[in-house]
């Protein structure tokens, strides 16, 4: 694929970088947007790669919780325009799809869509379908999370935007009715929707991970013309610092709380179990960013114009 320019667009908005170096890097990755954002960090021209994967698109996220905290459910859908997605019928739609969904076993969206519609009509999928005509847009249900916990669980949640962020954190302790706990619950889901973090703990983060990053890093820091001529030793505990700095923005309990920037998500916590009496586990937490991973369509206004014009 050639370094067109709505890639070296899109590469420049997701990295920062210039159009020379972003039609560059396009050019030696045969037009990967990944691998073109790689090859940017290798060579030390993007500070951070912040939106990738995060491409714009539309639509609602909700989540339905069970009045004693003990199940929950998020959804999320997609429609094409930002206008449908604040429409009421729209978004009491997929307020419906969370409670068939809070009402199912399905895992995920593909399995939800098989059954039949709690409210008749024939199945799920068919009841989409009908209001992709009603509405005019293609609609998708797009994914499904689930969270349980038994006596001494207890499960919070936060949504944002009206929809654009959802988060859902399963918490264990003894005190699992105690309101500080239901406060801290509450505070730690608007920290995974502000944040938005990829692992629980630093023991999560899975060793792809870790190899491809360190393997960046190492990169970068060798193109770093300030670091020339340092000892290998020394570029090694750069890169080591440096991918400990990323693991404490991915992982939640390593985070600096937002609400207090003298401590950790995990000291918080800790001061949390303290003030209660009884200590407390982080044990799952879930987000969705709506239209996360989606490529919206690039629109060509010059292009439609002509196929107006020719009929």
């Amino acid at each position: 694929m050639a370094a067109t320019p709505a890639l070296i667009k899109e590469l420049r908005e997701l990295t920062g970088s210039g159009m020379t170096d972003c039609k560059k890097a396009l050019e030696e990755t045969g037009g990967d947007i990944q691998k073109a954002i790689e090859f940017l960090r290798e060579k030390g021209l993007a500070a951070a790669a912040k939106k990738s994967g995060r491409i714009a698109a539309e639509g609602v996220v909700a989540i339905k919780v069970s009045d004693d905290k003990k199940k929950a459910v998020m959804v999320e859908v997609n429609c094409e325009t930002d206008f449908v997605a604040i429409n009421p019928d729209f978004k009491a739609y997929v307020d419906e799809v969370a409670e068939q969904a809070f009402n199912s076993e399905a895992e995920d969206a593909a399995a939800l869509l098989t059954e039949a519609w709690a409210k008749g009509g024939g199945t799920v999928e068919e009841v989409l379908k009908g209001k992709i005509a009603t509405i005019g847009e293609n609609l998708n249900i797009r994914r499904i999370a689930r969270i349980q916990c038994g006596e001494n669980g207890m499960i919070s949640s936060y949504i944002h935007g009206g929809g654009k962020i959802g988060a859902m954190l399963k918490v264990h302790s003894e005190k699992a009715g105690d309101p500080a706990l239901a406060e801290m619950g509450y505070n730690l889901c608007m920290q995974i929707a502000a944040l938005l973090p990829k692992y629980l703990k630093s023991e999560d983060v899975d060793q792809e991970y870790i190899a491809n990053e360190t393997r960046i890093l190492e990169a970068a820091a060798k193109n770093d013309e300030s670091l020339a001529g340092k000892p290998e030793k020394v570029l090694e505990g750069i890169v080591k610092g440096r991918l400990q700095k990323q693991l404490k923005e991915i992982c939640l309990t390593e985070q600096e709380y937002v609400k207090d920037g003298s401590m950790t998500v995990s000291q918080y916590v800790e001061s949390v179990a303290k003030e209660i009496g009884s200590p407390i586990s982080l044990v799952r937490f879930e987000c969705f960013e709506k239209g996360a991973g989606i490529e919206k369509k690039q629109e060509d206004f010059a292009e439609e114009v002509a196929k107006a014009m020719q009929g």
